[in-house]
């Protein structure tokens, strides 16, 4: 078995994890477990939110080095539990190479959920949080739209490959708009239960608790810039929603906020 085939097979599944919402550690962990299966003798990674190093040594000296940048994130949860088992499964009893590259494709190639299923439950995630800040079932309904209607622009704009700066803040605009027209026409009275409950599907909870996690396990870098990012997601929300109140209250006096 070449050193070659194991240091490939351990940033697979790594950049599999990193990629679907898994934490930095977790990516270090899975790669000295697979390495140490399989007799190598000193494994070295660094793992940052946007790239995995690898060096590794075997029982001949022989060192190797591997870079891989990860370029897109999801959440996918499902996966870096499969990843985590396909792991353990190694440790337990090596795999041949060619059986390890099929899990790892057929993991990498699962299908998402569909649009009509993420849509479906981003819509009632919007509307049971306006439940749970205040409101009642007129504005339940609003933010039930609501959280439809950013989903499916999240979607189209993920397509276009917009970064997720102007996504977020797109969203926070579209959750903003409609509670202030819905507000206007006299469907609802709580525009800020609305807003609060719409927006809570963009709000970066993984990326917080990542951030917290791989700090205590003492991961500064990774730590610190997941909470950069959690952060600038948080500002890019507030510039949407704060435009167009602006726009509102220019247009209108500000009456309804």
């Amino acid at each position: 078995m070449y050193i070659d085939d194991i240091i490939h097979v351990a940033a697979d599944a790594g950049k599999i994890i990193l990629e679907n919402g898994g934490e930095t550690y977790r990516v270090e962990q899975t790669i000295t477990m697979i390495c140490k299966s399989y007799g190598i003798a000193l494994t070295e990674s660094f793992v940052t939110p946007t790239g995995i190093m690898i060096s590794i040594t075997n029982t001949q000296n022989r060192t190797i080095s591997l870079v891989r940048r990860i370029n897109t994130r999801t959440v996918n949860l499902n996966k870096v539990a499969m990843i985590n088992d396909l792991s353990r499964e190694i440790v337990s009893k090596p795999l041949s190479m060619e059986d390890i590259r099929k899990r790892i494709h057929y993991i990498n190639n699962l299908p998402s959920y569909s649009l009509k299923t993420t849509t479906f439950f981003s819509a009632c995630t919007a509307g049971f949080f306006t439940l749970l800040f205040g409101g009642h079932y007129k504005e339940f309904f609003v933010a039930f739209i609501i959280g439809a209607l950013i989903n499916y622009l999240s979607y189209f704009l993920n397509k276009l490959e917009v970064n997720n700066f102007l996504k977020d803040m797109l969203g926070g605009a579209l959750a903003a708009s409609i509670a202030l027209i819905a507000t206007y026409l006299g469907i609802v009275n709580n525009i800020h239960t609305i807003i609060i409950g719409s927006i809570m599907i963009l709000v970066p909870g993984i990326a917080i608790t990542n951030a917290i996690r791989d700090t205590i396990a003492g991961d500064l870098v990774s730590g610190i810039s997941r909470s950069i990012e959690a952060v600038f997601i948080a500002i890019a929300i507030a510039a949407g929603t704060s435009i167009v109140f602006k726009i509102w209250s220019l247009i209108f006096g500000g009456a309804l906020i």
